[in-house]
Formats: structure tokens, C-alpha cells, sequence
């Protein structure tokens, strides 16, 4: 089978990765990487180069991003991934091509591609974030595919009753349980080591992306969270940078900018998918909105401040505190995770075998 994988920034690679290297050391597959988004833009690392440091070939690289922000260059990015992806569905053939999760340009290269009957094979599917464009995004990619590979039964619940039936419909449980079962993280002298950053400090892992819902709100939301973290110093404050969506370079700017001259403040635009998941390991929470802040940190547990409506109406696990984006919700949560029992075990997605159910899956399509 020849086998395309939607690929559009070091998000989704990451989460893909089992996946792919499973694919790739079957015999019964073709792998084609195809690489487009934020992977091949320089202020976002060109994340590409981690797609190969990761040992794989990139098929096609398909640069169809503007480096705008506004809602209008998101619409143009996102006429242009349609223009640019036809091209490469009308003169190359799949067997079977994988998307991932719910981004505009995911949803852009996913519409290019029905005209031409190819089957798209969704991974994410029947989640719902109510504080983001994404959700419609990954309610019409439910739609355009003919295979569902979900991390949940409430998703898959949610998938069957956006396409009326249970036809190729399959829980197979979380790829980040994969990586993380899987993957040999690093120590807190290796990651050191690696990153200039010691995590024997008390450290907070900080991703906060734009809602895009209600952009123009997030210029007071990152001043509240920015107003939080000024209260948090005994605490190494670790921030990764935000997705390229409505207002985000806004929000890139102010968190840069609250960095400067602050020596317990880490600004990091990519860790990879081995610095990410070890840093999430050692550190003490998570604080922001990022769709990592549910099964990733689930899987540890990890305690995760779930900042706003950007991820409302995911699985809400019991290591999850949802608050508004006001420095004092931010600033009590906290103070509830210090006084806090330790974890239990969160087992609601699956046992590491995702990827292989899903490989199991496809061979017998």
C-alpha cells in the first residue's frame, strides 16, 4: 500500500511518530511524508530538519503558509493549501493518505483531496474544543474520511453521530500513549545537558496558543497569564511558543518580551518530541490550553491548569483544573495543585498499542 501522511508542524509529527515508524519498517507499506505548514517556515524552527534527524525521507514538501497571522492570510494560507495540494493529488496516487487532528491547513489539504475519491484516514477525530475554528475544522475532516482512528469510545461515540453510522470506526487509544511507553526520555542531567535548562528547579511548562473563536480577546488573555506568571517566581517558568493561529505572533511577542532580562524564564520554539515529552515528565505542572495537556499529561499524570475555552468540551481527566484566564483563577489553581493529593493512575487511553491497532486495522481494509 502506498501510504501518504498529512504532516503540518511539530505538533502532529510528534504524535504520528510510532505510527510512522511502524509504517516504515513494514514491508507491505510505501511511506510518503508530506510535509507543508509551519514545518517548512524558519520562525518556527523549520521543523522539517526534525522530521529527518528523525530518519525518515520527506516525500514532498508543499509551502503553501503566508507569514501573516490575520484572519485574512489564514484564509489565503488557506485557498493556497487547496491550490498547491491539488497539484499533488492530481499527478501522485494513494492507497490510503493519514491526517491528524483539526488544523486549518490540514482541513485545506484533506478538501483538495476529495474531488480526486482519495481515501483519507483520520486520527483525532469526534474531539471538541469550542474555543477554536479548529473544531469545525476536525468535524469536516470526520466527514471527508473514510477510516476513523479515535483515542476514546466518547470520541467514538462523537464520530458516529457525525457520520450517521459505525462503519470504519475504530478505538485504538492514544499514539502520545505509544511515544510515551515507548520512547526512552530524557534524565533531568540529560535534558540539561541537551537544553541548557536544569528541571531541578521547580518548573512550570507553559504553552499558551490563541483562541481563535475569540482573537480578539487574547491580547487581555496573555497580559492576565503574563500578570500570573510575575506572581510565580519561586517557579522555573519554561514557555513554548504558539501555533501559528489568529493573533499568535500578538501573544509570540508579549511572552518574548515578559522573557527579557528574567533568568527563571525559558523561551523555547521546539524541544522535539523527546525534549517536549521529558520536560512535561519533570516538571511540576502544565499551564495553558494545548491539546497536549490531556493525554500526554494523562498518561504520567501530570497536574495541568487548563487555561480558558480553547480545549472546552475534551475529556476533562482528574488531573485537569479548567479556570477562566484572570491572573487570580490562575494564581488559585496554583495554590490548589501545592496543596494537592498525588495522582492516580488515568488509564481512559489506551495501553500503548495504538499504533499497532491501527496497522491491523488498515491491513484488513
Amino acid at each position: 500500500m502506498k501510504i501518504g501522511v498529512l504532516t503540518s508542524s511539530r505538533a502532529d509529527f510528534s504524535i504520528y511518530l510510532p505510527l510512522l515508524k511502524k509504517i516504515n519498517n513494514d514491508q507491505n507499506f510505501e511511506l510518503n511524508i508530506i510535509a507543508f505548514g509551519t514545518h517548512l517556515k524558519k520562525e518556527y524552527g523549520y521543523t522539517v530538519d526534525s522530521i529527518v534527524k528523525e530518519g525518515f525521507d520527506v516525500a514532498f514538501k508543499i509551502d503553501s503558509l503566508n507569514n501573516d497571522d490575520s484572519p485574512l492570510a489564514i484564509s489565503n494560507s488557506m485557498g493556497k493549501t487547496i491550490i498547491e495540494f491539488s497539484e499533488l493529488w492530481s499527478t501522485t496516487k494513494f492507497d490510503l493518505v493519514f491526517a491528524l487532528g483539526d488544523r486549518f491547513e490540514m482541513f485545506a489539504a484533506v478538501a483538495s483531496s476529495i474531488p480526486f475519491n482519495i481515501k483519507i484516514a483520520h486520527i483525532h477525530g469526534g474531539e471538541t474544543t469550542l474555543g477554536a475554528i479548529d473544531n469545525c475544522f476536525r468535524h469536516s475532516i470526520t466527514l471527508m474520511s473514510t477510516y476513523h482512528f479515535v483515542v476514546a469510545e466518547d470520541y467514538k461515540k462523537r464520530v458516529i453521530e457525525i457520520v450517521g453510522n459505525s462503519k470504519n470506526i475504530f478505538n485504538v487509544g492514544s499514539l502520545s500513549f505509544d511515544n510515551l511507553s515507548s520512547l526512552k526520555l530524557l534524565s533531568i542531567s540529560e535534558f540539561k545537558q541537551s537544553f541548557d535548562i536544569d528541571l531541578e528547579i521547580p518548573s512550570i511548562l507553559i504553552t499558551f496558543h490563541p483562541e481563535t473563536v475569540n482573537y480578539k480577546l487574547n491580547e487581555n488573555f496573555v497580559n492576565e497569564i503574563i500578570l500570573a506568571l510575575s506572581s510565580l517566581t519561586k517557579y522555573q517558568q519554561i514557555i513554548t511558543m504558539p501555533n501559528a493561529d489568529t493573533t499568535g505572533k500578538m501573544v509570540r511577542e508579549n511572552l518574548i518580551s515578559y522573557s527579557k532580562n528574567k533568568s527563571n524564564v525559558k523561551i523555547v520554539e521546539s524541544f522535539g518530541t523527546i525534549g517536549y515529552l521529558s520536560c512535561m515528565k519533570h516538571c511540576n505542572f502544565l499551564l495553558g490550553n494545548t491539546s497536549s495537556g490531556f493525554a500526554e499529561a494523562a498518561y504520567f499524570p501530570k497536574w495541568v491548569i487548563n487555561l480558558g475555552d480553547r480545549q472546552k468540551g475534551r475529556i476533562v481527566t482528574s488531573n485537569i483544573l479548567n479556570v477562566s484566564i484572570h491572573e487570580s483563577e490562575i494564581l488559585n489553581a496554583v495554590g490548589k495543585i501545592e496543596d494537592a493529593s498525588p495522582l492516580k493512575k488515568i488509564d481512559i487511553y489506551g495501553d500503548g498499542t495504538a499504533a499497532d491497532n491501527i496497522i491491523s486495522h488498515i491491513k484488513g481494509t
